[in-house]
């Protein structure tokens, strides 16, 4: 879950911020590639080769998409309904 201190943010944003800059400004067709490559290349050093590891990495992975999708995708899809109208 990403709800770390906030005493750790700020530290953690000076980073994280030019990578979000630098996304914005590449061709929407190079972003996906380019995140992959960001979000991989930071598994690849933060993780060991073991599977005990390894399946940590693919634990936050997961945690993300779905925090991700409660917390974004979920409302989106919920204001869209109020919108649109149900799938009936």
């Amino acid at each position: 879950m990403p709800y770390i201190k906030k005493e750790y943010r700020p530290d953690l944003d000076k980073l994280i911020n030019p990578l979000i800059t630098h996304l914005k400004n590449v061709p929407v067709e190079s972003q996906d590639g380019q995140m992959n490559y960001i979000i991989t290349r930071l598994l690849k050093g933060v993780y060991g080769k073991r599977y005990f590891d390894l399946n940590r990495a693919i634990g936050v992975l997961s945690c993300v998409m779905l925090e991700f999708y409660r917390r974004v995708v979920g409302p989106y899809e919920d204001e869209k309904i109020k919108e649109n109208g149900d799938v009936e």
